[in-house]
């Protein structure tokens, strides 16, 4: 998977570094630029293009700061989508309104990330849409009610307070996201071996994937003594 462009969109000189770092700090992702008002991300996204006509795309993604000097930024949202523009955009703003928030989702972003708000916060945000976009932006031109149900779920990743008491959101994201880049089934022997956990946390998580129907879990034959199984992200098979 390539890596996704994000473009920051922030007049805050402070914040837009800050953002701009925590892109850089998180693996699959690069800065495509950094934008401070509404007519520098226009210049940049060339909004002010004849309607119809082609643009190459700069940008995968938007973290958009919804007050800007020259902008709001729902009227932004409406102008890239208008365009059909081939970008998502998460909310990144101090807003709590209401009206705002609802506006903003309606407009087609994917995320809403309130201020102020921890790095690890702004992770979460950010690899939940890259598991969003492996599941079914970049899938071919045809996908599965399966995959469409996971793309969704992507964007909303399970918290503390939703698992099993000892489970954790950040290590069950970690074995989710390996499960989702192995082509071939996998124990958890080899898991715990590959996120450097025991044995045992490693079947826990598998299991409590298994129960939710995240993965698909067989037995592996062809072992000696107690009988192992091995996990497999549920992908549905195509439909020609």
């Amino acid at each position: 998977m390539s890596s996704i462009r994000v473009l920051v969109v922030e007049d805050d000189p402070v914040a837009a570094d800050a953002h701009a770092e925590y892109v850089r700090r998180l693996d699959g992702f690069e800065v495509a630029g950094v934008a401070r008002s509404g007519a520098e991300l226009a210049s940049l996204l060339r909004l002010a293009d004849a309607p119809g006509e082609r643009r190459e795309a700069v940008a995968d993604l938007i973290l958009l700061d919804m007050n800007l000097p020259d902008a709001h930024g729902l009227d932004i949202i409406r102008r890239v989508r208008g365009l059909g523009l081939p970008v998502d955009i998460i909310a990144i703003t101090a807003v709590r309104d209401l009206h705002v928030v609802r506006s903003a989702i309606s407009s087609g972003i994917v995320q809403y990330l309130i201020k102020p708000f921890t790095y690890s916060s702004f992770a979460e945000k950010l690899t939940a849409y890259q598991d969003f976009r492996r599941t079914l932006v970049e899938q071919a031109s045809a996908t599965t009610q399966a995959e469409v149900d996971q793309a969704f779920a992507s964007l909303r990743p399970v918290t503390a307070s939703s698992l099993p008491k000892g489970l954790s959101a950040e290590t069950l994201s970690a074995v989710s996201r390996l499960l989702k880049n192995q082509v071939a089934p996998t124990s958890a022997v080899e898991v715990s071996e590959a996120l450097s956990m025991s044995r045992v946390t490693a079947r826990r998580y598998l299991e409590h994937l298994a129960d939710q129907r995240s993965v698909r879990r067989t037995p592996r034959y062809g072992t000696r003594g107690r009988p192992e199984y091995e996990y497999s992200w549920a992908r549905e098979s195509r439909q020609d």
